[in-house]
């Protein structure tokens, strides 16, 4: 593992957080009992002084599925189409948390990953409020130490396609993110993904000069055929997994009509029937992202 990297993760991740999102954390982590093996804290919030009415985003790894829900389908979903979504509340406070098994937070945090949708968050600041012991601290940090490497591997041959000028570490990240941002359904404005490394460019050439001294992996031979198919895969795995969220989401299908309203820019009211028949719902609904010019 590299080393250089690996100790400015380690610092990031333990760095101080709200202590009402640490407590959230160690409430998250109490629901899934001898499953729970980490819970990591990631997002927008993270730079905010104030949670209250804020939405608050936390990944909840698990030792493995069957564990993590028994004999329910919710166990082959999250095999399935990683992750599974579901709302927490503690405290006053709101949440959303996805759910992963140690093995695939690894795998997608890696450059075996088939989606961007792991990486391309863990290669931005996050803090790990609470792991069940030393080991799976220790994983999961090894797996977040793999999310920067990848994308600055992926992104390099993108960005030497631009012109002969060597590409310096914020360069790498900005080529990254913009790639990202296209390869996912995302409601920011276009511009945003420049926006992440500029709010900080401190931490993001600091993470990237290390990764760059420490070795990156290696590029693809083919890197503009890969990131097509990512952005292609990305985007329609977006779609199966807002489908799958109007069944894993207290109130699911109202969760998905303000996803769609997001990234589509409409305007679309849940009919009481399509909460009565949530999946019927869910198909009448989804295909309203392709005429809003989200998914192309």
């Amino acid at each position: 593992m590299p080393n250089q990297l690996l100790s400015l993760v380690t610092a990031e991740l333990s760095s101080p957080a709200d202590p009402r999102a640490a407590a959230m954390a160690g409430a998250l982590a109490a629901q899934y009992c001898a499953a729970a093996r980490a819970v990591l804290f990631y997002g927008s919030c993270l730079r905010e002084a104030n949670l209250d009415g804020l939405m608050l985003d936390f990944y909840l790894i698990v030792s493995d599925y069957p564990t993590a829900y028994g004999k329910s389908w919710l166990a082959t979903a999250n095999r399935l189409i990683p992750p599974n979504v579901f709302p927490f509340e503690h405290n006053g406070l709101i949440a959303k948390y996805a759910v992963l098994s140690e093995a695939d937070f690894a795998r997608l945090n890696s450059p075996a990953a088939d989606n961007v949708s792991v990486w391309a968050r863990f290669a931005q600041p996050s803090r790990l409020l609470w792991a069940s012991d030393d080991l799976a601290r220790q994983r999961a940090i090894a797996a977040v130490a793999q999310a920067a490497p990848t994308l600055l591997s992926l992104a390099k041959p993108m960005h030497e396609g631009q012109g002969p000028t060597p590409a310096n570490a914020l360069d790498l990240w900005k080529t990254g993110f913009t790639l990202t941002y296209n390869a996912e359904l995302r409601a920011e404005k276009k511009g945003r993904s420049l926006s992440i490394v500029d709010a900080d460019p401190d931490r993001y050439r600091r993470f990237g000069d290390a990764a760059l001294a420490d070795g990156l992996p290696p590029s693809p031979a083919d890197a503009p055929a890969l990131w097509r198919q990512l952005q292609r895969r990305g985007k329609r795995l977006s779609v199966t997994r807002l489908a799958k969220a109007s069944f894993t989401y207290a109130g699911g299908i109202d969760y998905l009509a303000w996803k769609i309203n997001r990234h589509a820019g409409t305007k679309i009211e849940i009919k009481p029937w399509q909460r009565r028949w949530p999946l019927l719902g869910a198909v009448t609904l989804l295909p309203r992202l392709f005429r809003g010019g989200a998914i192309r």
